[in-house]
């Protein structure tokens, strides 16, 4: 007996949005990829270096004991939505709360957010350094942190708005960056930076080329 098929639950939004998350919803991503919906399209990009679980993992236990109660910070891949945005990213690392993951559905709420985390890559570098500082913001998400990973710098945005951010810090990786409320704690970036080359002319453990 054929099983009947499960209707993709999508977030409320305009028709337009909710067809984009069905469809993103319901497509096979090749392994190493992630998709998202930016600019009102679905947008397929390469998973980070090898080199970045490092700085994800550091960012997370620096900031973990100064997360809001309620709130955990993670980095598992979640797409989060914002239907008057009609966008759905899935951050490199969140703190969000904790009850907005009581559900069996397949897209979390982005209102839950109080920090996202990107980390930029060739691929998705112009949307991290525009569409999402927008988004973020205009989401009112406290803290959306950047971190440039081909200027080897650390940008904070906070204070959001209707229009986006009104506040943001950048310091050159190596330094500490202070992260606002809710978390109002030092970032320590020390060692975000790519790993050096190794005589062979190859790059250091985690260093592999990005695909796309």
């Amino acid at each position: 007996m054929l099983e009947r098929p499960t209707p993709i639950e999508t977030p409320d939004g305009p028709p337009d949005f909710e067809a984009l998350c069905r469809t993103l919803l319901s497509m096979e991503v090749p392994d190493g990829y992630r998709a998202e919906i930016i600019r009102g399209s679905i947008v397929v990009s390469p998973w980070s270096r090898a080199f970045y679980l490092s700085v994800m993992r550091s960012v997370r236990r620096q900031l973990e004991p100064h997360a809001p109660e309620g709130q955990i910070i993670d980095a598992a891949p979640f797409l989060f939505s914002f239907p008057h945005q009609e966008r759905a990213y899935g951050p490199d690392v969140y703190a969000a709360e904790e009850r907005a993951f009581q559900s069996h559905d397949r897209y979390v709420d982005g209102e839950a957010l109080s920090l996202a985390v990107e980390l930029t890559s060739a691929a998705t570098r112009k949307a991290d350094l525009e569409d999402k500082v927008t988004v973020y913001g205009m989401a009112q998400v406290p803290v959306y942190l950047l971190l440039d990973m081909q200027e080897e710098s650390a940008t904070v945005y906070w204070a959001p708005s209707a229009k986006g951010y009104t506040s943001h810090l950048t310091v050159p990786f190596g330094k500490s960056l202070h992260v606002p409320a809710p978390f109002d704690c030092e970032l320590d970036t020390t060692g975000f930076g790519a790993p050096a080359e190794r005589e062979d002319g190859q790059k250091g453990a985690g260093g592999q080329p990005e695909a796309g």
